[in-house]
């Protein structure tokens, strides 16, 4: 099994485009240790040739081509491409805006829970992905699902969707239902993904509110984790002027700290483990900090795009 980072940051990207902090100031100069990150989404392989998206970036027309394993081969058809199929975690805007790129009546599946199919569908722009050329399957808390290749095949991945905690969307949260704005289970969702042909398998959770005993038992033991690394503290864009929300109003952990994961996901026997969906003020996106150097002591890694893991 393949898996490829498309993108390895949070919301906006980093740099974001009107941030001035200097984590964007280091990355705009070309800092070597500072690399820029395009907006969260990995992409997985069971076989090399067919692929599937989870989250769907809207930098993925970018995305796509500085990936060429996701770019028509010279002899391929007039209109063809080898994703297959886009998994979304939750309606975050960074991780569905993407999906307009793949409206060019190219055969593939979209897969979501009844709650993300229903917000897609409610908003009419997403009509352009025509339900005539991508189907739309759902995803069925805790039931394992066949990921299929366009004819409707199986393309030899498993995916089971689990609950974490999280909230609604930001453009979907309603004042009205209380303080957790409406979220219901479906709203964020991690995956277990595993190759029916190896049994070769990992954890995706690019969001996750709080480290549970239900989160823990989740991925204990799992040969590679892909976690949310958006911030290193909770009130670090408060702390640093650049907004007003903490990590958890946004349905985030952090990294350090009482709750954080690098306490909450120690000694359960996790194999290779990865931060994934880091804010452009988080530390850690600099090779050379303490943050960065106290992560990699835990034994942790720090995603970045193009990132290449085969299990």
């Amino acid at each position: 099994m393949q898996i490829r980072v498309l993108g390895a940051a949070a919301g906006g990207g980093f740099p974001q485009w009107n941030c001035n902090h200097p984590n964007s100031r280091r990355a705009r100069s070309g800092d070597f240790a500072t690399p820029s990150r395009t907006q969260s989404s990995i992409a997985v392989s069971n076989d090399g040739a067919r692929w599937f998206l989870f989250n769907a970036s809207p930098d993925l027309r970018q995305q796509i081509a500085e990936n060429p394993v996701l770019q028509p081969s010279p002899e391929a058809p007039l209109r063809y491409s080898p994703i297959a199929g886009a998994v979304l975690t939750n309606a975050d805007v960074d991780h569905v805006a993407g999906l307009l790129n793949l409206r060019e009546s190219q055969p593939l599946s979209l897969y979501a829970t009844p709650r993300v199919l229903g917000v897609l569908e409610a908003n009419t722009i997403f009509n352009v992905l025509n339900p005539e050329f991508v189907k739309r399957r759902t995803l069925v808390l805790d039931e394992a699902v066949q990921l299929v290749d366009t004819d409707g095949g199986a393309a030899g991945l498993e995916i089971t969707p689990f609950a974490v905690p999280g909230k609604v969307a930001l453009w979907l949260e309603d004042d009205a239902k209380g303080p957790d704005f409406g979220s219901v289970a479906e709203d964020t969702i991690a995956l277990h993904v595993r190759s029916t042909s190896s049994d070769a398998s990992f954890h995706y959770m690019p969001a996750c509110a709080a480290i549970t005993d239900a989160v823990r038992e989740r991925v204990r033991g799992t040969p590679l984790l892909f976690f949310d690394g958006t911030l290193w503290v909770d009130d670090e864009m408060v702390r640093d002027g650049v907004g007003v929300k903490t990590g958890k109003r946004m349905g985030h952990t952090s990294i350090s700290g009482e709750g954080g994961s690098l306490h909450g996901l120690d000694g359960l026997g996790i194999g290779r483990r990865v931060f994934i969906h880091l804010n452009t003020t988080n530390p850690v996106l600099s090779a050379d900090t303490p943050e960065r150097q106290a992560v990699e002591n835990a034994g942790w890694e720090v995603s970045y795009d193009g990132m290449e893991i085969e299990l």
